[in-house]
């Protein structure tokens, strides 16, 4: 169920629950589509202006490759369930980055970007599905109009986007890019970006399998990813990821109904 908040919202979240895809879990989205995307589109061309997009062909060929695969499985998964429409203002687009990070995200119609200094732990297409299939989840689970509108909500006493925007326009660019990744957030929202991490493991196992990958790459990527930490990972309770553990575990007890229901 959407989280209670003052009763002066109340008639506002009558309308704001929405579905998720899969898990079926009830959220709340208090911003228009239309608007994030608006907005992702902004910030997403801002983004590649202000950062080198990478000059590697093969690796740039790499992404774009294993992110069109997963992109045809969500879209497929879309029309297996009569929900096509969903997707209908989405305009794919897969970036390289050249950057040490070892990060990845996506924003809302399907703009991705995946940090060169991830690829040595991804290390092959499976690995590499396994980051983008998790991002894509992400926008399509509306993960980023939830913790918007929690972040409306928590720091901006429920305000507007299009007011946020105006009013706020700086701090508004702050949470956008610390919801997709871009920054790092801690705070009242951390119980919720832990469930939308275990709900994206969750989705996309489900479209990497559907593109054709082995979902038991995920337990590899994500030891790999456990070793780059180096124990120097924050306790579960203060980040908005499981721990690498809990991930792993959780992950190896969904793939066998995974492959079972989607690997056909």
């Amino acid at each position: 169920m959407c989280r209670l908040i003052p009763l002066a919202l109340t008639l506002l979240l009558l309308t704001a629950c929405s579905t998720v895809p899969i898990t079926g879990r009830s959220q709340l989205n208090l911003i228009p589509g239309s608007s994030m995307l608006a907005m992702s589109a902004q910030e997403y061309g801002t983004f590649l202006k202000e950062n080198k997009v990478s000059a590697n062909p093969e690796q740039t060929a790499t992404v774009k490759r294993v992110g069109t695969k997963i992109q045809h499985a969500v879209e497929r998964y879309f029309a297996d369930t009569g929900r096509s429409s969903d997707l209908s203002d989405y305009q794919w687009e897969f970036n390289l980055v050249e950057d040490p990070q070892i990060n990845a995200w996506c924003m809302p119609g399907g703009k991705v970007v995946v940090y060169s200094g991830i690829l040595p732990v991804t290390r092959d297409d499976a690995g590499l599905a396994v980051v983008l299939s998790h991002e894509i989840a992400h926008a399509i689970a509306d993960h980023g109009n939830e913790r918007m509108s929690q972040g409306l909500i928590t720091q901006m006493g429920g305000m507007a986007l299009s007011t946020a925007m105006t009013t706020k326009s700086a701090a508004t660019q702050q949470l956008w890019m610390s919801v997709y990744g871009v920054g790092s957030q801690y705070g009242a929202l951390l119980p919720y970006g832990r469930l939308q991490e275990n709900e994206a493991d969750q989705l996309g196992l489900v479209f990497m399998t559907m593109a054709g990958y082995d979902p038991h790459a995920a337990i590899s990527f994500w030891d790999r990813m456990a070793a780059q930490k180096g124990g120097q990972a924050p306790p579960e309770f203060l980040s908005t990821h499981p721990s690498d553990a809990t991930r792993i575990a959780r992950i190896k007890k969904e793939i066998p109904g995974v492959l079972e229901k989607y690997g056909k």
